[in-house]
């Protein structure tokens, strides 16, 4: 049988499995239900133009496919700004993507950077591991904090036993970061190096500032995913619960970076998954305050009505750049 083959009974098998009802029994056993992440073909953009590094490779965590978006204009004798965003493969093309929808991340931040509201800025693409996605999103420093029943359930149903966090920020930070500065006209410092992500993709990204404020200057968490738990596992309702919450909180703690040489943005929705990060995100803010961030150093936004989808987030887009991005 063909490789071409094989890739095409599994996505039949997929689609088949996808009609089936998911419990949270059987999202022990099966994994989640996206398609093969290093499948993806080059997203396509009306403006700019994204170049493909193949299959980055790493000592941490599985190589992978890694898409640089250049704004019009780019060019080596200017520096510019790097924004690291989690869930590649979600960001540009909606026609490429599994649910069909997209950020659309490089028309908002050309239309920002042509209006001079924003310094110029290269926005690299990181792709998630598909059924590894938690393995590698969910701060191991964070689930060491859960009770034991807790974390062991946690690694056991939505890691597949492997805690990759911890390796995966390394990836970035030690060999994705150096190879993006080498091969492109970056400015290299916190000041101008930045991270974003949404759900799980925000969760890291304020994982990877905490973990690495010497290298990141700014993250932004769109409907940062406090509970924790996939959404396989049941309605939103079903998904929320203390211990994870309060794991991530014990830890934000202790490893906040100090207040007035970073900044922080977050948000959520209401509606769908949203609607259970509120009473959590309530308590992140008022974290934050305690320690001394002022509106200089973070902001946080509810979205009345807004859910949890690439469209929603490409809706708002615009106000996680211009705090993170605009011109000093």
């Amino acid at each position: 049988m063909t490789a071409n083959a094989i890739t095409r009974l599994a996505a039949i098998a997929l689609s088949l499995m996808s009609l089936l009802p998911m419990t949270s029994e059987s999202a022990a056993t099966t994994p989640p239900q996206s398609p093969p992440p290093w499948s993806m073909v080059i997203p396509e953009v009306t403006v700019g133009r994204i170049e493909r590094l193949d299959n980055v490779p790493s000592q941490y965590i599985d190589a992978r496919p890694i898409d640089v978006w250049l704004p019009p204009g780019y060019s080596t004798s200017k520096r510019y700004a790097v924004l690291y965003m989690q869930d590649g493969q979600m960001l540009f093309d909606a026609g490429k993507t599994w649910n069909k929808s997209a950020w659309n991340v490089h028309q908002t931040l050309a239309r920002l950077i042509q209006t001079g509201q924003v310094r110029d800025t290269i926005v690299v693409g990181v792709p998630n591991n598909g059924k590894y996605r938690y393995s590698e999103f969910y701060p191991t420093r964070m689930l060491e904090l859960a009770p034991q029943r807790v974390r062991q359930d946690y690694q056991r149903r939505a890691q597949w036993g492997l805690s990759l966090s911890d390796a995966y920020l390394r990836f970035m930070v030690e060999e994705l970061k150096p190879a993006i500065d080498k091969r492109f006209a970056t400015l290299p410092d916190p000041a101008n190096t930045f991270v974003m992500g949404s759900s799980m993709g925000g969760l890291i990204s304020l994982y990877a500032l905490c973990e690495y404020p010497q290298v990141f200057g700014g993250a932004a968490g769109l409907s940062t995913h406090w509970v924790g738990r996939p959404s396989a596992w049941g309605t939103p309702d079903k998904l929320q619960n203390a211990s994870l919450p309060l794991a991530a909180f014990t830890y934000l703690q202790k490893h906040l970076p100090k207040p007035g040489g970073h900044r922080l943005y977050m948000d959520h929705g209401t509606s769908g998954l949203d609607s259970v990060y509120g009473v959590h995100q309530d308590f992140i803010d008022q974290l934050f305050k305690d320690h001394g961030y002022t509106a200089d150093d973070f902001v946080s936004r509810v979205f009345e009505g807004a859910g949890h989808s690439e469209s929603d987030w490409s809706v708002r887009l615009d106000i996680p750049l211009l705090y993170l991005l605009g011109k000093p």
